[in-house]
């Protein structure tokens, strides 16, 4: 017997899905991200592998690429806000999710440097996670690092959003919480949003008023951290306290 098939039925034969044409590519930025070290990816090959959760089958190169062109560097992308990331052609709601988790996890991992170790033995990475958690913020912030006797943090207290001043920072109201939690010490932290981070008047200012309140009950403040886009500056080491 001789079997025929007209066109219509021959469509009706199970065939072989193709490959997914980008997936050796996605391969290779996982073998390069194991095996190559820790700048083995370029910044927008961080952000294409970061968007790969996002978009199971798709090229994520051109919403990486633009994020980087829109934002100006991976850590401003990972800092952004989720509606200005979402106007980027190609960034989804599961993309920006993709982006902020990776940026907790840098955060949590900066910050657990931080509480496991004396600050002052390890300012660098108290630096970091400065660096991390406030250069970006279009606010300004003001925290304040509560040390105990062996300089190990006891708390990092969010004091303020906004402009710092007498008025939003009060000196005896830092220092009593110090006192309410057994403080020994304390570093002040704060960011510019200007990018710069050069003291200003008042920054000077209250560090002095605070730094005084603290000599008369017994707590000291180590430093004054300034965080900016561009650095980080301790007023102690510039001979400001």
């Amino acid at each position: 017997m001789v079997l025929a098939f007209d066109e219509e039925s021959q469509g009706d034969v199970p065939t072989t899905p193709p490959s997914h044409s980008g997936s050796g590519h996605r391969a290779r930025l996982r073998d390069r991200l194991l095996n190559g070290g820790p700048e083995a990816l370029a910044d927008y090959e961080v952000l294409e592998y970061l968007l790969f959760g996002a978009n199971a089958r798709g090229d994520t190169k051109p919403a990486a690429k633009g994020l980087l062109a829109r934002f100006g560097s991976l850590s401003a992308v990972l800092n952004a806000q989720p509606a200005a990331l979402k106007q980027v052609n190609g960034v989804s709601d599961a993309s920006v999710g993709a982006l902020k988790i990776a940026a907790l996890a840098a955060r949590r991992m900066a910050r657990s440097e931080v509480s496991n170790q004396p600050v002052l033995g390890s300012w660098q990475s108290l630096l970091d996670y400065l660096a991390i958690d406030m250069a970006h913020l279009t606010h300004e912030r003001v925290r304040v690092l509560y040390l105990n006797a062996k300089n190990r943090l006891l708390l990092d207290h969010l004091a303020h959003d906004g402009t710092i001043n007498e008025a939003s920072i009060h000196p005896r109201e830092v220092i009593k919480r110090g006192l309410d939690i057994g403080a020994s010490a304390l570093i002040l932290v704060h960011n510019h949003p200007s990018g710069s981070p050069e003291p200003s008047r008042a920054d000077i200012h209250v560090t002095h008023r605070i730094a005084e309140a603290g000599r008369l009950l017994g707590i000291t403040v180590h430093d004054h951290v300034i965080v900016g886009r561009e650095g980080q500056v301790s007023l102690r080491s510039k001979g400001l306290i």
